[in-house]
């Protein structure tokens, strides 16, 4: 049975690892037991797909989702400008996304599988480009949901004048990405 093994990227955020793609013969993690870790299994799909940069793109834009929510959603829980229905709001804005984003994963995991379906290499670069471009346009729906909320909490610590605190929350205007 071949394998897809891609460059993986992971990202450990306090005690949350998350791992994209590829192979781990072993985790690093002293409290986590030692394991394969398998990411889209083939048997038998075309070097044209299993080769597919768009995949690996795809896999790894799932991790910038999950970076600018986790990173976001922890300063925004910090800021007194929101209160806690705002912040529930918010929050199940993020996984709404988050599911969303889960499901282009899910559907791209099906058609790198040859068990799943039939198709064709060129069905299948289609169907993974249309991962590729629902995952960028869910990454780009988060970074601008992230920004929106941002600039609410801004304005309002303009309104209050209290935009240092802001700024140092979220960073200065020469640090800022939003």
């Amino acid at each position: 049975m071949n394998r897809l093994i891609l460059l993986v990227e992971s990202r450990i955020r306090g005690d949350v690892y998350v791992r994209f793609g590829g192979e781990l013969p072993k985790t690093h993690r002293s409290n986590t037991a030692g394991r394969w870790m398998l990411s889209l299994p083939l048997k038998s799909v075309n070097n044209l797909v299993k080769d597919a940069r768009k995949v690996q793109q795809t896999i790894l834009m799932v991790g910038d989702i999950t970076d600018i929510y986790i990173n976001n959603y922890q300063k925004m829980m910090h800021d007194d400008n929101f209160s806690v229905e705002e912040l529930s709001a918010i929050g199940f804005g993020y996984t709404k996304l988050l599911e969303e984003s889960n499901d282009v994963l899910t559907e791209l995991k099906n058609v790198v599988n040859i068990t799943t379906l039939s198709m064709t290499d060129k069905e299948r670069m289609d169907v993974v480009e249309r991962c590729y471009s629902k995952m960028k346009r869910y990454r780009n729906l988060v970074s601008y949901y992230t920004n929106k909320n941002i600039s609410v909490s801004y304005l309002r610590a303009k309104k209050k004048n209290d935009l240092d605190r802001i700024m140092g929350l979220y960073g200065k205007s020469n640090e800022k990405y939003w």
